[in-house]
């Protein structure tokens, strides 16, 4: 049966149904390569356990019938607080890619970001329509940096997200087990135009993703080349991957519109806090002086709901948009937004609240994972 027969025999429910599907139909070493978190992996357990803690305390008699979920992120209409995070090399998943994807975002209405390491050009997911956002891994060749932002804004991107907590890429077991590489068909769009890179040759002993990140990518970046940046682009600046509030604040000095709270999903720092035990913070320190955004272990509309009570505009969904481009391309992540916008508008009702401003004033109580 294929996956979109899969999905017609039995819709999903809910998101861990989408989660099954796509285990069923991808190959393991890829199944691993978007499942996977680096060294323990208990960051990724840490991330669903912190938002397993985080209780809603609901107001009753509010006169609320239906709650409405839209809002505004960076300063465009959304239809929900959610945007599809930046994620790499989406044809291993399916064929169309981030295109499928970003199509599935403009039908939910939500912006969608596209990474520097997308599959498909910046140019042609921005021509699905979709309201795009950029996402920037700094690189080494600077000239190359400049020509990606130019070519987002070209393209009609509506904000310039730069990822700054990878340095290095994390070590993750479960490819370096797989020897994971890139088949010849998936590679990185924006960057390669050559019949091959590092990411599609084995090595040793290691990732071959990691071995081509490392060529790629600029460590050792600081506060200065964020400045530059924000004086290269007009674009509203977002800067990815702030957990301390003392780099929120010095994101918002050098002219960030937007943070994200962020541990990469538990794919980089091993050990980490879970990106939602670190949010109230980042929030009380940039105290509105920009947006904060929410990213990291995000499962379904119920995390949403905590991610504004605890301070957030909006969140980022990862993996299980990925889930829903393997299980059904377009129509699988359609499913996945739909499904996140259902229990995030029933969750709001139940918690008398009819807007997103009602939400952010929810109080929440800290309780034990498993209560």
């Amino acid at each position: 049966m294929t996956a979109a027969e899969m999905l017609e025999a039995a819709d999903p429910v809910c998101l861990e149904d989408v989660r099954a599907h796509a285990r069923a139909v991808l190959e393991p070493g890829i199944w691993d390569f978007v499942e996977g978190g680096s060294g323990t992996e208990r960051v990724m357990a840490a991330n669903r356990a912190a938002f397993a803690e985080v209780a809603l305390v609901p107001r009753v008699l509010t006169g609320v019938a239906e709650a409405d979920p839209r809002t505004r992120l960076l300063g465009g209409h959304a239809a929900m607080p959610v945007a599809v995070a930046p994620m790499a090399y989406q044809r291993l998943l399916h064929d169309d890619g981030e295109l499928a994807a970003a199509r599935a975002a403009r039908a939910a209405g939500v912006p969608f970001v596209v990474s520097t390491l997308s599959s498909h050009r910046v140019e042609d997911v921005a021509a699905t329509g979709a309201t795009t956002w950029f996402q920037l891994y700094c690189l080494r060749d600077r000239a190359k940096n400049h020509e990606l932002v130019a070519r987002a804004e070209a393209a009609g991107c509506g904000a310039l997200m730069v990822t700054v907590d990878v340095p290095l890429m994390g070590r993750r077991l479960r490819d370096v087990r797989n020897g994971f590489v890139l088949p010849r068909h998936v590679r990185a769009a924006n960057l390669d135009s050559g019949p091959a890179t590092e990411a599609h040759r084995r090595f040793g002993g290691d990732s071959a993703l990691a071995v081509h990140t490392s060529a790629a990518f600029a460590p050792g970046l600081t506060w200065r080349d964020l400045a530059e940046l924000r004086d290269r682009t007009s674009l509203p600046l977002v800067v990815k991957g702030i957990l301390d509030p003392r780099d929120a604040r010095s994101a918002v000095e050098a002219g960030a519109d937007a943070v994200v709270v962020s541990n990469h999903g538990g794919r980089q720092l091993d050990g980490a806090v879970p990106s939602v035990r670190a949010l109230p913070a980042v929030a009380e320190a940039v105290g509105g002086a920009c947006e904060v955004l929410l990213d990291s272990g995000v499962r379904g509309g119920t995390d949403v709901l905590r991610a504004l009570a605890l301070g957030a505009r909006g969140v980022l969904l990862g993996r299980p948009v990925l889930w829903g481009l393997a299980a059904g391309g377009r129509r699988g992540v359609e499913q996945v937004l739909d499904l996140v916008r259902t229990e995030l508008g029933q969750g709001m009702t139940l918690a008398g609240c009819a807007d997103a401003t009602a939400a952010a004033e929810l109080r929440t109580e800290r309780t034990a994972a498993h209560a």
